[in-house]
């Protein structure tokens, strides 16, 4: 692979850059004071909508979705624009309309949605006009195994009847989340793979009761809207809101976590290199026994070891993103799940580093550390827990070996 940028991503790079400097980096201490001073906990602090505006208005928009729905770029294209907006991770993912959970549920509807599923939900979540929630992860079972999703979509003449117990839905908290891709057993009797379908949920619809917002390490997240508690009770909608057809839902997931799990390590490393560059600059601002901080072994151990980890991860992702590109997301495999594995892994060392060397303003709301190392740590479990993936990646490599011992 070609390592340099090509020109489209240079451009838009340069845009980015200044827009997070005039922009995203000035607008942070105005969210946290709008924050601070909401009415309704869960209302979103109206400078998000003003740099949504902004950065539509300068194309800055939608760069996660390949084709014509979206900004037309390639995975590696976008790798070095969302390692940026990482960097700012509570505000630049939605001002450019590229948050989860809404990027991977756009990426359904463009993928398996029908025209007037795409015109009643994907064109309002393109534009930015509302929000929406991806409902798999449920309470009562080991979610990390998709077959034991217990929530039942049944049919019911020309209505889907969903009844279950959802949580950690992100995003349902928020006032502008409209829509639930939901997911659910059509038929538990069907291959394991092909029990589960996926249906579409308006917010308003009788008998979905979003119950409390769950919190996070300590934090709401409320945000970008948080993670919610929903209870789905005698749930009824029109058959036309199955998305693709039944069975198809274990599918459908496979082909929206691909791109959100690399878009996860993208953002990642941009998390990565703003918590190396609070670091630094708070070890040269501060003294300790005689002599600034950054002149101590150990310090400076840590500045090496975070650079050669950013270094690393940024290189495997980037391969991953070419992969994606040239031969598909199957054909990626391996690589999407070692970059899941290891970039946050890898970042959450480099911002347990950089805690330490703020000392007790590391954990403080003062600094974006703490958050952004709950953030982090989430991404493992987020998507599928690192043990899956390593248990995939290790069969994976052994059935070569298995094979030729067949032979």
């Amino acid at each position: 692979m070609d390592f340099a940028f090509d020109e489209k991503t240079e451009e838009l790079r340069g845009k980015l850059l200044e827009f997070m400097d005039s922009h995203i980096y000035p607008a942070e201490p105005v969210f946290e004071q709008q924050l601070a001073e909401r009415d309704d906990p869960w209302a979103i602090p109206p400078v998000v909508e003003e740099l949504k505006a902004e950065a539509r208005r300068r194309g800055l928009w939608n760069f996660f979705l390949p084709g014509d729905h979206g900004a037309g770029l390639t995975n590696l294209q976008y790798a070095p624009l969302a390692e940026i907006t990482g960097r700012s991770i509570r505000l630049a993912p939605t001002a450019l309309n590229c948050a989860a959970p809404d990027t991977g549920n756009m990426e359904v509807l463009s993928m398996f949605g029908s025209d007037d599923q795409k015109k009643q939900w994907l064109e309002p979540l393109l534009d930015g006009e509302i929000r929406s929630a991806f409902a798999m992860t449920e309470p009562d079972v080991a979610s990390s195994d998709a077959r034991n999703i217990e929530t039942a979509i049944r049919r019911d003449g020309d209505e889907y009847v969903v009844n279950g117990r959802k949580w950690y839905i992100s995003g349902a908290m928020n006032p502008a989340c409209k829509i639930f891709i939901v997911m659910g057993k059509t038929d538990p009797e069907a291959a394991p793979h092909k029990q589960q379908s996926m249906i579409l949920v308006p917010r308003d619809t009788p008998g979905l009761t979003v119950k409390r917002g769950m919190h996070v390490f300590g934090y709401d997240d409320s945000d970008h809207g948080g993670h919610a508690e929903v209870l789905f009770e005698d749930v009824r909608v029109p058959v036309e809101n199955l998305i693709a057809g039944e069975g198809d839902g274990f599918a459908i997931a496979q082909a929206r976590l691909g791109p959100g799990r690399i878009h996860h390590c993208m953002r990642a490393i941009g998390m990565a290199e703003r918590a190396l560059e609070l670091m630094c600059r708070r070890a040269i601002s501060r003294e300790a026994f005689g002599k600034p901080i950054a002149q101590q072994g150990v310090v400076q151990d840590w500045i090496a070891e975070s650079r050669v980890k950013i270094e690393q991860q940024r290189l495997l992702v980037l391969k991953t993103a070419w992969l994606m590109d040239t031969v598909g997301n199957q054909g990626a495999h391996t690589e999407i799940q070692a970059i899941k594995i290891s970039t946050p892994a890898a970042v959450e060392w480099i911002l347990d580093k950089a805690v330490q060397v703020h000392g007790a303003g590391g954990v403080s709301q003062d600094f974006p550390l703490a958050a952004m190392w709950a953030g982090n740590r989430t991404l493992r479990l987020a998507d599928g827990p690192d043990e899956v993936h390593k248990r995939s990646l290790a069969r994976r490599e052994l059935k070569k070996y298995l094979s030729e011992g067949a032979k």
